[in-house]
């Protein structure tokens, strides 16, 4: 079914076969419905979908993490990509402390040690991930190792469901973890919706992550971006007015208002994308495509703080080896290219990818030169405000394996949305708490925290010094008025990172922490620490010397 176009009225009107049938469905079902089950019967919700650069896009509305999240740094934004389909985390992070035993239960799916670069003494990536070794060797890359749940669930719908919800293996719910921050806080969203989607799902939809607990699911669909952006601009819109007093008048006042919070979201993401071009050349694939779009998004100006991608294919239970590299050159060249693109329009230091998958695969391959569903895997994350390249969390066991022979997970997938939510989107904790069921879940330290940006101060607000021993070591001494959060870092002359000496919750009184000691082998020369205190910043130069 297609609308009617009155050029007269600029609006658009039902065709009369269309709302016969309905009036007289409503007549035989008038008693049989309420409004809360027919948003159900929909599968609609409050939001929607487009095609935007030939590329499907979806978007959620704001709800009860909106308030949290226009409290927060406002510059900030996280794009989550989904490897979906089970991504192979051995042969993504390479163990070679034990290649050993990696390679003899993989005899034909192995990637050879020397078709792989170092990430570090125990851990390589395969050659044609390469593009991301600059990423890595800058400091904008983390591995956050064997990352799970308990009980492992290795059903693709059901795993997916699970990391979506919160949930643990043995519970069912239908509300995803941002869904439950945005169902509260627009009660009236389709009389009064906010003027920006928070967040946006490119390429596929229908993730239960941003589904509220009233199954609000968000979703609606376009063809032609264009078109879409010209009603939304000349206010062509459905009309509200004479609509029936009865529950068929209720229905299709919903739907033709849904339908305008579509025109109103198009208008906005439209201009955006319009407004900004890609700086620099991607792989015309799945992923680089999709990355492409939302790089001009966020340069475009859009207000989004959420991005969720998604990379299909990664079930490779046979002739893993070609199909695996595929997907994962995809991935790699894509998101260098994202940042490069993002470099380019001044964004780069707002923006932190995190990939994630339902589970990774057995350590044994099968007899279809493939793997099988397992457990435990890796996530990246990706992004100049992870403040230096490493690893987090201990690497499962190759040997140390569950009956079905999966890995076992030492981090719970749930310390991950906790971490990045608090600390990089600066939700409060209580809220992140809540949004996970309750349960407060430990942070990770990922390398950054929510003050993005703090005032650099050189009065007497907090009283440091540097202090220089005979052994040559130099330790910075400070003096807190009260407890509070604090920072320590070392930069060298030329304004880049190299080292974090110290984080954490500190008590009120003097505190002291040694440079040498806590960063590794710094040359002799001069450098510049920083004590960053709450939302206060204090420096000062120190020489290095023995």
């Amino acid at each position: 079914m297609s609308d009617r176009f009155n050029p007269e009225r600029k609006l658009f009107t039902l065709p009369n076969e269309y709302l016969n049938r309905q009036q007289l469905e409503h007549a035989q079902q008038h008693n049989l419905w309420d409004r809360r089950s027919f948003f159900r019967t929909l599968g609609l919700g409050l939001g929607g979908a487009m095609m935007l650069g030939n590329m499907r896009v979806a978007a959620a509305s704001l709800s009860p993490m909106s308030k949290a999240l226009a409290a927060s740094d406002a510059d900030r934004v996280l794009v989550l990509i989904r490897l979906k389909g089970g991504n192979d985390g051995l042969n993504t992070i390479v163990p070679v402390y034990d290649y050993g035993t990696y390679a003899s239960f993989r005899p034909t799916v192995k990637i050879q040690q020397s078709a792989t670069f170092s990430l570090s003494s125990e851990f390589a990536m395969p050659n044609f991930m390469d593009s991301l070794q600059p990423l890595w060797g800058d400091g904008k890359m983390k591995v956050v190792h064997g990352v799970g749940y308990d009980e492992q669930n290795l059903s693709h719908f059901r795993s997916a469901d699970i990391w979506a919800t919160g949930t643990d293996q043995d519970e069912i719910l239908g509300s995803g973890v941002m869904g439950r921050y945005y169902e509260e806080q627009f009660p009236d969203f389709l009389n009064a919706p906010p003027s920006q989607p928070l967040a946006i799902q490119v390429g596929s939809v229908g993730n239960l992550l941003f589904t509220g607990s009233d199954n609000t699911s968000y979703a609606f669909s376009v063809a032609d971006p264009e078109q879409l952006y010209q009603l939304a601009q000349n206010g062509w819109l459905h009309s509200m007015t004479n609509l029936p007093e009865c529950l068929y008048g209720e229905q299709l006042g919903f739907l033709r208002a849904i339908t305008n919070n579509t025109l109103n979201y198009a208008g906005v993401i439209n201009e955006a994308y319009t407004t900004a071009v890609n700086s620099v050349s991607y792989d015309n694939t799945y992923l680089s495509n999709q990355l492409a779009m939302v790089a001009r998004l966020i340069k475009g100006g859009l207000g989004t703080k959420v991005y969720l991608v998604t990379l299909d294919g990664f079930d490779t239970h046979a002739d893993q080896a070609d199909l695996h590299q595929t997907l994962l050159t995809d991935m790699a060249h894509g998101v260098s290219s994202f940042f490069a693109d993002l470099a380019a329009g001044g964004r780069e230091n707002d923006v932190l990818c995190m990939t994630f998958s339902e589970f990774g695969r057995r350590v044994e391959q099968n007899a279809s030169d493939g793997t099988d569903h397992g457990a435990a895997a890796p996530s990246m994350l990706f992004g100049p405000g992870l403040a230096g390249s490493g690893f987090v969390g201990e690497h499962p066991s190759l040997t140390d394996l569950d009956n079905a022979g999966n890995m076992q997970h030492h981090l719970d997938y749930r310390q991950l949305y906790a971490s990045v939510l608090e600390h990089w989107l600066c939700i409060p904790a209580q809220t992140v708490d809540d949004a996970l069921l309750g349960v407060e879940y430990e942070r990770l330290d990922l390398g950054f925290n929510c003050v993005s940006s703090v005032e650099e101060r050189d009065d007497l607000g907090l009283d440091h010094k540097a202090l220089y021993l005979a052994d040559g070591e130099v330790v910075i001494s400070y003096d807190l008025p009260a407890s509070m959060y604090v920072q320590i870092q070392i930069f060298d002359i030329m304004g880049r990172q190299v080292a974090v000496l110290d984080k954490g919750s500190k008590t009120s009184g003097n505190h002291q922490v040694a440079i040498r000691a806590n960063s590794g082998h710094l040359s002799n020369g001069q450098y510049v620490y920083r004590i960053q205190a709450n939302d206060r910043a204090y420096s000062r130069s120190v020489v290095l010397m023995r």
